[in-house]
């Protein structure tokens, strides 16, 4: 049957419940009592059609807090750029990182109207303009105004099942991690072993937050919320690295390898567990970062470098690149992501110099400022103010100073020059065009001066930061006299070589101090190359210079350290390094006797010649017979790299010493020219070859020998 008709033109649409009478549409309009009948008493007086409202009237649309915020950032950055003072929604988003001034306080309140246009750019300068910010402004049409850019990111995953195992590979059947995890006294010690070696340097976790649960979830491991076990785990990874294996072995009863072996498994599980490859979460992120730092002892470079290209497009997608999407977290959500971008920034500027990379991440394309210098007391989850700096010796201090310089570097016209020179136009002008010795007055006054060095984290600090220093005079001395390199002066070379004595001196100062025990374990993948490659081209231009015993001196004491018994440094990179040293040696012994003078050997020269004699014994040949010859045999071998030692040095120096056990074990792993080992007693010597400055790619600041002191 059809339905009811109650009036004309309306058909309930439900038998219990009748619908409310609506004023007609002309009183709607006109603003007047409307009887409600049809027609009503007002149309019928006006002689005008009366026209029944709709039920389905559309109701007024709320604007989301997202929206009304964003509307509010965009009217911030108008008043900006158009120098109109006013009072932020958020006090910290005030300024960019690259608002900053590298003077000093004093300096900026004395010239307050000759700062440059670069000092006054504003967050806008670095933001790319929004697509859906574009599309949703004009003409709407009612159906398609409910649609969002998150809502397309929910129909993705909606459409698409978990696909971590592209990277992390597949499985069968998940795996019972609480099978994985170390008995909770063991929990609780990588926990402490993870405050005090790893977590001073790096500061991306947050102590007073997450003590509780890390104490919590191993008294129940069975109930661990996926990304809070997946950082577990890295946690795991990363303090069994900072540990010897003698001290693994003592403290858990198995060596270093296999419990790295067992908890880097366990990692990945408890990463495919939280999707870590579509993640937009921080502690998950950084589960990931302590992950990869924890393999970088035994995995090529390269290959480590394109895992954290996947970490850098995560943050990335997060926003913590930038001060624009970082003004929307909460001031304690966004000072953690700033640390963990530069955490993220440092580590992988450092594995893309060992990997060959032509690019860098460490560049003025973004804007995300150097996390401040506070304690982790500081900092708590429902603060609304940003925190102020209370001093300069807190326990960030070495992540913070690190992040200064690399923020520095980034924006240095010396660094630029080898990165990329197209974009010094973007860069921050820095005070007196970004001289170095400006910035390191900067940082001796206002950081290093407050320091103690009974401390052991400022001690590692003071003497980190110096070395870095020495290498960043180092690298703006080889971009001014580029194209001059053999005609420089002996003032200059002087200059030059004292800034290598000083990284040497700082490299050695800080393996050799008890305190810096615990703090060892991140130099693995750091090695003073540059200032060792400096020192020998020295020498052998200028073998009888005034400073020629300080030299040998310099590089005894580094190698006692880094090369020591112990460290079983008997692979074919120490061959390349131990040609380099010869070399110079012999150099300096030709010149002493055309002048009949004596000189006695240095201890690295005889250290190194036993070695390689031991290394030449190894070498097995077809009647198992050493030759007379091999150990001159193995030093005349062509270089196992171009002279391109962007790809190639640099490689190999990632490439560790401390797993091979003789010139045959990474033969074929490196770029050898030959692949039976057996031809190295064969092949006739060749000429030694002079390692020129003009050859050598030192965008990499430092090399890395890994496992060079056998931690």
């Amino acid at each position: 049957m059809p339905p009811d008709r109650t009036r004309a033109g309306q058909t309930p649409t439900s038998q219990t419940k009748s619908q409310r009478t609506l004023a007609c549409v002309n009183c709607q309009q006109r603003k007047i009592k409307c009887n409600r009948e049809f027609p009503c008493a007002n149309c019928l007086k006006q002689h005008t059609q009366c026209v029944p409202a709709s039920q389905n009237r559309p109701r007024k649309r709320r604007f989301p807090e997202r929206e009304l915020l964003s509307r509010l950032r965009k009217y911030e950055d108008l008043l900006r750029q158009n120098n109109v003072r006013f009072d932020p929604l958020h006090k910290e988003s005030g300024n960019t990182g690259d608002e900053v001034d590298e003077s000093s306080e004093e300096e900026q309140r004395s010239q307050p109207n000759n700062s440059s246009p670069a000092r006054k750019r504003t967050e806008s300068t670095y933001e790319p303009k929004n697509l859906w910010q574009a599309m949703s402004q004009g003409p709407r049409h009612p159906q398609s105004d409910g649609i969002r850019e998150a809502m397309v990111r929910m129909s993705w995953d909606q459409c698409f099942e978990n696909d971590d195992h592209i990277i992390l590979g597949s499985r069968k059947s998940s795996v019972d991690l609480a099978t994985m995890h170390p008995e909770p006294v063991h929990i609780i010690r990588l926990w402490q072993l993870y405050l005090e070696n790893v977590n001073p340097l790096f500061k991306v976790t947050h102590t007073p937050s997450l003590q509780g649960k890390v104490i919590e979830a191993a008294t129940n491991i069975t109930s661990i919320e996926p990304r809070l076990e997946a950082l577990m785990f890295s946690i795991y990874c990363i303090a069994i690295q900072s540990l010897s294996d003698d001290s693994c072995q003592s403290i858990f009863g198995f060596s270093k390898a296999q419990l790295l072996t067992k908890y880097q498994f366990g990692c990945q599980q408890a990463l495919l567990n939280c999707q870590f490859l579509r993640t937009d979460n921080r502690t998950c992120l950084t589960a990931f970062f302590l992950f990869l730092f924890s393999l970088h002892s035994n995995t090529n470079p390269q290959s480590l470098s394109s895992m954290l290209g996947i970490a850098i497009r995560t943050a990335q997608r997060m926003g913590i690149h930038s001060e624009t999407y970082l003004a929307r977290y909460s001031v304690f959500e966004a000072e953690m992501s700033r640390r963990l971008w530069w955490a993220l920034m440092m580590f992988d500027t450092r594995v893309g110099e060992l990997s060959g990379a032509k690019t860098s991440t460490l560049n003025p394309t973004w804007n995300c400022k150097p996390p401040m210098n506070i304690n982790d007391s500081d900092l708590w989850a429902e603060m609304k103010e940003p925190p102020a700096v209370q001093g300069k010796a807190t326990e960030a201090v070495f992540a913070v100073l690190r992040s200064e310089l690399a923020n520095y570097i980034r924006h240095s016209p010396f660094h630029l020059e080898f990165l990329n020179p197209a974009l010094k136009p973007i860069a921050r002008e820095l005070p007196k065009g970004g001289d170095v010795a400006t910035f390191e007055k900067r940082i001796e006054e206002e950081y290093l001066k407050y320091l103690d060095e009974e401390n052991p984290l400022h001690f590692m600090t003071i003497w980190t930061m110096r070395a870095h220093l020495s290498k960043c005079h180092l690298l703006e001395r080889y971009a001014k006299y580029f194209d001059c390199l053999a005609h420089r002066t002996d003032t200059e070379s002087d200059a030059s070589v004292s800034q290598a004595f000083r990284l040497l001196e700082c490299d050695t100062k800080i393996l050799t101090s008890p305190l810096t025990k615990g703090y060892c374990w991140i130099l693995q993948i750091y090695f003073p190359f540059p200032a060792f490659i400096h020192i020998i081209q020295d020498l052998k231009k200028r073998p009888d210079s005034n400073h020629t015993e300080k030299a040998w001196q310099v590089m005894n004491e580094n190698y006692g350290v880094r090369f020591n018994s112990s460290s079983g440094v008997d692979g074919p990179l120490f061959a390349i390094f131990a040609r380099l040293i010869l070399e110079a040696w012999e150099a300096l012994e030709t010149t002493y006797k055309q002048s009949g003078t004596q000189v006695s050997c240095p201890e690295i020269v005889l250290n190194i010649k036993q070695r390689l004699a031991d290394m030449a014994k190894d070498i097995p040949t077809p009647n198992s017979e050493v030759p007379d010859d091999a150990l001159e045999n193995l030093l005349n071998q062509p270089m196992p790299m171009p002279m391109d030692m962007g790809m190639g040095m640099e490689t190999g120096m990632g490439m560790g010493f401390g797993n091979e056990s003789s010139l045959s074990g990474m033969a074929g792993q490196v770029g050898f020219p030959w692949s039976d080992p057996r031809l190295l007693t064969n092949m006739p010597g060749q000429p030694s070859m002079p390692c020129d400055f003009n050859h050598l790619n030192w965008v990499s600041m430092v090399w890395g020998l890994r496992e060079a002191r056998g931690w």
